[in-house]
């Protein structure tokens, strides 16, 4: 059974979307789907957990939403990164490495 976004360390899912979004703007589905690929189908996140993150980032300011049609010509919500949000994916991607090197380093000791 692969990983589900239960299983993503605390404080990930946001790391998550931030990158998902700093390629291009796309909608909520969008994001989840662009997360399992760029994890190879390992990480899945369930609607009911991206949309209060993406609710959550975009009261902060990382992110900025607007209506647009999908590819299916259906309504649909699109995010994009803010400047701020570029900022803010810089100082969380410079927090994960150093943590999963400090865990690296635990695994690796004899």
């Amino acid at each position: 059974m692969p990983p589900t976004n239960a299983d993503v360390l605390q404080g990930t899912l946001d790391l998550l979307i931030l990158k998902a979004l700093s390629a291009e703007s796309m909608h909520g589905w969008g994001v989840a789907q662009r997360i399992q690929q760029i994890s190879r189908d390992v990480l899945h996140v369930n609607q009911g957990s991206l949309y209060p993150a993406l609710h959550r980032l975009e009261q902060r300011g990382w992110i900025a939403a607007s209506w647009g049609a999908s590819d299916n010509n259906r309504r649909a919500k699109f995010y994009r990164l803010t400047a701020t949000g570029r900022k803010q994916l810089q100082s969380e991607v410079a927090t994960w490495r150093r943590f999963s090197a400090a865990i690296e380093l635990v695994l690796a000791a004899g």
